[in-house]
Parts: structure tokens; sequence; C-alpha cells
């Protein structure tokens, strides 16, 4: 899909278009598709969609309290967020489980808004910068704002739900939303295994390696891969080329518009040895993926839910530790509710305390109207 040029009327948060979906659309009535502009990395504005989704019956006075939905790692092109255009994107077992929960956040009387990212849904913007926080962050509340201006069931009691790279992004979003978006009544953020802490694992990475494992190995490449090609584009001043062989700017430019399924074909086999020439060990770039995937460990304003399990592999344990060591550190409010599964499964007591955390939005949501 094309759009017209960005004009300074397009403000980040205001829409583009909005789409009526046929009822039933991803099991839901009265759903909608929001084109909307948001903020691109280079700070200018980029068309960007993503999927509103509505309970059934009447809104309640001052309209349904808003989850803003932050899905995981898809890939890096046009299409694969899936939210706007649920044929698409992730595969569909994982498409499948992801519409579970946001069927259960509808039965729990919250209108669910769900952005594609910026260059993941329905306009080709080029490589999706891959973790890059503030693009991430600002794409969700501009979504909240965007369709808050046209759909008036929306209340403007919201909070932000995510797992892996949505749990980094609904971190961003709660931290950005302090500046970016006072005027509306921010309630919280829920983060299951959030990715967090790898920009100071990665300058680890060199000539050398590591090279793991293939059970472990392919998924590392994929997202090591998915993060230098979201820094290449995002941040050219990072010159990610001048860190990598002939053989790395390939697989890099060949995955540049993929998803995740086929980034794994892609890289498979391959070890992180190949595709490096020098050492990831460079101050500037530090800097650089700090700034660039950091999650913030201060100055929040409202509650955190973290949701960590000790034997995930994807974002492993001991980057889990040394978040809620900074965030304790930092005297945040947050709670942690720790399980003993793989990547982002929720057991009972996970459960009860989403359950708990959304009651209390819910009431929040009734008592300000």
């Amino acid at each position: 899909m094309t759009v017209a040029p960005a004009s300074a009327a397009s403000v980040p948060g205001t829409v583009i278009d909005v789409l009526p979906q046929a009822d039933g659309w991803r099991g839901t009535n009265g759903s909608s598709v929001v084109e909307y502009w948001t903020t691109g990395s280079d700070g200018t504005a980029q068309p960007v969609s993503g999927a509103v989704l509505m309970p059934d019956g009447p809104a309640p006075a001052g309209g349904w309290p808003v989850l803003a939905f932050a899905h995981g790692s898809f890939g890096l092109g046009a299409g694969c967020g899936g939210q706007s255009d649920p044929t698409r994107g992730p595969w569909p077992e994982r498409r499948a489980i992801e519409d579970g929960f946001l069927r259960s956040f509808l039965g729990k009387g919250f209108a669910v808004l769900a952005t594609d990212y910026l260059g993941l849904g329905r306009f080709d913007t080029g490589t999706h910068p891959y973790l890059e926080l503030k693009t991430e962050a600002a794409a969700i509340i501009d979504l909240v704002k965007a369709a808050r201006s046209r759909i008036p069931a929306l209340s403007k009691t919201w909070m932000v739900f995510g797992g892996s790279q949505g749990g980094q992004a609904a971190l961003g979003a709660a931290y950005l939303q302090r500046t970016y978006a006072p005027e509306l009544d921010f309630r919280g953020s829920i983060a299951i295994d959030p990715e967090s802490e790898a920009e100071n694992l990665l300058p680890m990475a060199g000539p050398w390696g590591p090279d793991l494992p293939s059970f472990i190995g392919d998924a590392l490449n994929v997202f090591f891969t998915s993060v230098l090609a979201g820094v290449r584009v995002a941040r050219p001043d990072a010159d990610i080329d001048s860190f990598l062989t002939p053989r790395g700017r390939e697989i890099l430019h060949a995955i540049a518009s993929l998803c995740q399924d086929q980034i794994a074909e892609v890289v498979q086999g391959v070890r992180v040895s190949e595709l490096l020439a020098k050492p990831l060990l460079d101050e500037r770039l530090h800097a650089v993926l700090t700034e660039y995937m950091g999650v913030p460990t201060r100055d929040y304003t409202d509650p955190i839910l973290l949701l960590f399990n000790v034997t995930d592999i994807a974002v492993p344990a001991p980057l889990h530790a040394a978040l809620v060591g900074r965030l304790t550190a930092s005297r945040v409010e947050f709670k942690t509710v720790v399980g003993t599964g793989q990547h982002l499964q929720i057991n009972h007591d996970m459960r009860v305390a989403i359950d708990t955390f959304l009651a209390r939005v819910r009431s929040a949501a009734a008592g300000s109207n």
C-alpha cells in the first residue's frame, strides 16, 4: 500500500483512515483497522497501521477502557505484524495464541488496540527497526490517540500489555506516555518475559562467536541478525556494515524484508563468527545500542507487573534478574511473578496477577466517568 507523502498535517497520533471490518473479523464485532501517523527513527512522520477490537454490547459510560496490545517478534517486513491483517503475519500457532489473549481481554471489558509497529503493517516503510524502543512506544501511544479521535466508545483510561519484544515495547510506552500523552489516563503496564539488557550482551560477540549448538544458536541468530538489521537502518551513525564480513552484509540484506519464520530459514546453521569482521565491543556502538533498545529503569509513574519464566531461553533468566535489580535500585513501583515455564508461558499465579491488574484498571475507568 502507498500513502501520500508526509506533510505538515501528518501529525503523529492523527488518522489517515479508519476501515471498519465485517462482523466476525478476528472473532469480534464492530472492529476496525486504523491507519495513522507516527514518528519514524529519523523523527519524520511515518504511516503505520493497527487493529481496534471492540467488546460486544454497548459501551459503558465514558467508553471502554483501552488495553494497548504490543505483539512479540514477528519479523522485519511489511505485513509481518499481522494485527491489521490477521491472514498475514505470524504463523498459525503463534497467531492462535495471540488471538486467545485478545479474546480474553475483550471478554473482560477492554477495547484492544494492537499496533503493527513501524514497518510491519499495511505500509512498506522499509525494514522494521527491530527493538527500537522509541518507535515501538510511539506507535503504541499514537494508535491510542488516533483511535480515540474517531471512535467515541473508547475511554481515555488505558494500559499496555506485551510479551517478549512486546514486553520491552510495553515498558517503553509506559515510560514515554508521561510526556507524550499526559492528557490520557494511563494506569500501568504488564510485561511478560520482556527483552531487556541485550545491549550489554551484544558487545561480547565477535569473530570468535559465540557459536552455540543449533537448538540455541539458530534462535540466537534470528535475534542477533534482526537487531543488527534494525540498527543498520535506524541508526546509520552506528556504521553496522563496518563490523560485518561480506557474508554478514549478505545475510542482513537478505532478511531485511522477511518475517521471522523466513529469517529463521536464512540464518539456519549460520555462525555468529561468520557474520562479524571485528568485535562489537566498541564504546560508540554500545552507546547507540543502549539508546536504541535499552529499557528505562527509573521515573515510571504507574504500576508495572512483570512476569518472568526462569527457564526462558529466548530471554535468559539472568537478564530478567538484571532488569529487576535495576528497577529495585530505582525504587520503581512494580510486582514480579515468576514461573518455571518456557518463553511466554503463563502459569496459574501469573494469570491471577494479570486478572487482578486488569480488574484494577477497569475499576479506575469506571471511577473516572
